[in-house]
């Protein structure tokens, strides 16, 4: 059987989703599951305009992002402050520190691709970050 987003099963070549399965990331964002295989994840992050993430890393994947809309700033251990704006492409190596936030007048959407797969909850690990995380129900 076919579970989109359920490891051990082979997902499907074109998902498409009808009812939005969106969750509460580690660093307080929202994320929809986008597509999974046993090598990668993808899923559309958003957060709310003027909004910033709680920092934190990754113990054993890595991420590639891109900007689809909106603009902020990323925050990236051992390389400080990039700028987000639609189309930037940005690598989160496993283990580095980061946080982003949205500027005040535009909500950020973030396509990721996460590899390996993301694992689970136990993944992701507090950091410190240069900013006072303010999203409410933030872990």
């Amino acid at each position: 059987m076919i579970i989109p987003g359920r490891p051990g099963t082979r997902p499907p070549a074109v998902f498409m989703s009808r009812t939005r399965n969106t969750e509460i990331a580690p660093d307080g964002s929202s994320v929809e599951l986008l597509q999974r295989s046993p090598l990668a994840s993808q899923c559309l992050c958003t957060l709310p305009a003027g909004c910033i993430s709680k920092a934190v890393r990754h113990r054993s994947v890595e991420e590639l992002w891109y900007v689809v809309t909106g603009t902020g700033d990323l925050w990236l251990e051992g390389k400080g402050n990039i700028p987000l704006t639609a189309g930037a492409s940005v690598r989160i190596e496993a283990g580095q520190g980061f946080q982003f936030r949205a500027d005040a007048d535009e909500t950020l959407r973030i396509h990721i691709t996460t590899l390996p797969p993301w694992p689970g909850d136990t993944e992701a690990e507090s950091a410190t970050g240069p900013w006072q995380a303010n999203l409410e129900g933030a872990p």
